[in-house]
């Protein structure tokens, strides 16, 4: 990377004064904390019920883990910096957390899509469901989920640090992403970066088309079921799922798309915020508020880590 001999670091957005350090530090550790807990109760009740061993709950185990990852990606260091009143990030860090968080971005919107087709087959197509969404089958997609969000975030990362940066190091952010790291570059390299942005919000399109289409057959099946239990039943399994993907995409392509007219500091960190630190919180709750199943595994796991303490 041409530009590592010039750029040893970057300095991340901070506030000087000492109670606003110390009440960004205080707020970010309960929402991690809370994101912790939160998904690391769904992947432990999912993986220790076998009542949850279904396509449904292997996608939202993987959903959970990459909230956990993608979260722990961001958070921890932000966190640090604050505590020890500090605005660094090392060069090679910066390229880390920017490949880290937008690999699993791009993991979760293509799970999120899968996940949709999920709800689509089990709803639309029940006696195709076992076949179509065999074991095989649920594990090759969320490799390609992941495998996706993998490349694509290789391919932004290479592409971005392969930039001269000339503008400085101080990143408006509090921590390394694409768009802040292209307002460094002085060159007319960095359109490259663009369109591979433009490429990979094309195929977001073509993904939440699919899933738009998707739930457009879905409530068209739900609403000719005769019974209101049955109706209730099949929405409470659509509705969360049709929540998480509108929170983490309206603010993700807002992030990204927004005009730069209305761009500015406090925009972008409130932005920033919505969608890098607020799913990973507010996902684990929309799944479990709703679902009777989980709920039920989440209440004897919590009973048995009680008994374990008595």
């Amino acid at each position: 990377m041409s530009n590592t001999s010039t750029i040893t670091e970057f300095l991340l957005l901070f506030v000087d004064r000492w109670e606003w350090q110390l009440l960004h530090f205080w707020l970010f550790l309960g929402i991690y904390l809370a994101a912790l807990l939160g998904n690391g109760l769904i992947i432990t009740a999912i993986a220790c019920n076998h009542c949850l061993h279904t396509p449904m709950y292997f996608f939202l185990l993987n959903l959970s883990i990459i909230d956990l990852a993608s979260i722990s990606t961001t958070v921890p260091k932000s966190m640090t910096n604050s505590f020890w009143h500090s605005k660094a990030i090392s060069y090679a860090g910066c390229a880390a957390q920017l490949f880290l968080f937008t690999f699993f971005a791009v993991a979760e919107h293509f799970l999120l899509t899968v996940m949709a087709y999920d709800r689509y087959v089990a709803i639309c197509k029940p006696l195709h469901y076992g076949t179509l969404l065999g074991s095989r089958a649920c594990v090759h997609m969320a490799a390609a989920a992941w495998g996706s969000g993998f490349l694509d975030s290789l391919l932004h990362t290479a592409n971005t640090f392969s930039l001269t940066l000339c503008k400085g190091n101080a990143v408006e952010q509090f921590f390394c992403e694409i768009p802040q790291i292209l307002k460094l570059s002085c060159s007319d390299a960095y359109l490259r970066e663009v369109w591979l942005i433009g490429f990979s919000t094309f195929v977001v399109f073509g993904c939440f088309v699919f899933i738009v289409l998707s739930y457009v057959q879905i409530f068209r099946a739900v609403l000719r079921i005769p019974s209101q239990q049955g109706r209730h039943k099949a929405f409470s399994t659509c509705l969360p799922h049709l929540a998480v993907v509108s929170l983490f995409l309206s603010t993700a392509v807002f992030a990204y798309l927004k005009p730069p007219s209305i761009s500015s500091p406090v925009l972008d960190l409130v932005v920033a915020v919505l969608y890098s630190v607020v799913p990973p919180v507010v996902n684990p709750l929309i799944y479990s508020v709703r679902n009777q199943e989980l709920k039920d595994a989440l209440r004897k796991l919590i009973q048995w880590v009680h008994l374990q303490h008595q």
